[in-house]
């Protein structure tokens, strides 16, 4: 049973990267946003999510969760996406920053308890937040069409291929060998990230 839930995630997600691939390719210049109908609509329904319950939750977050201890959650949040970080500057052809990402996330597992503590930031070795859709820029390949996505708002067709490529080439997705578990991993992350956007 299980076998067969993780085949057919696996074929979703394949599913998935060939439309978006196809969506990257469907751009026509003259046009900024020829999916304009659909994402006024994705945008209202993000707008109504956001203010109805994610930004809510956002806000009771920060309320119940101390200055420090959000700190420490959050420099937590940011560790796991080291591993993606460094795989797309080394695709980028960025060694340096691929070994800034290396480090961070070789120091701030261990001698930063598990990424709660960013020594390696203390250290100098600050981080730059990579992902597959800058690498594909970098690569030479086109925008693509202007698009909001549901809850994760606007993207491009390059940057939802991206997403699909991160999530694929995460390894904290193999490690969590469990749905829900990656569904709560990045739930956390993403109020994380949210909590941080309140006062903007």
């Amino acid at each position: 049973n299980v076998m067969v839930l993780q085949s057919a995630k696996h074929t979703l997600m394949a599913a998935l990267l060939l439309g978006t691939l196809a969506l990257a390719g469907c751009a026509a210049p003259e046009e900024d946003d020829p999916l304009e109908a659909m994402n006024r609509g994705v945008y209202a329904f993000n707008e109504a999510l956001d203010k109805g319950i994610i930004r809510p939750v956002a806000k009771g977050y920060r309320y119940i969760t101390p200055d420090p201890l959000r700190e420490r959650i959050g420099n937590f949040s940011d560790n796991l996406r080291e591993p993606i970080n460094m795989l797309n500057a080394f695709l980028q052809g960025d060694f340096e920053q691929g070994m800034v990402s290396f480090w961070r996330f070789t120091l701030n597992s261990t001698i930063g308890l598990g990424g709660i503590h960013d020594v390696a930031g203390s250290a100098g070795l600050h981080g730059r937040r990579e992902d597959f859709g800058q690498t594909m820029a970098v690569w030479g390949s086109g925008s693509g069409p202007y698009v909001v996505l549901p809850v994760l708002g606007p993207s491009n067709g390059r940057d939802v291929v991206g997403l699909v490529v991160d999530w694929l080439t995460n390894p904290f997705n193999y490690v969590i060998d469990d749905t829900w578990g990656q569904v709560a991993l990045a739930s956390g992350q993403a109020l994380v990230e949210r909590e941080r956007l309140i006062d903007t």
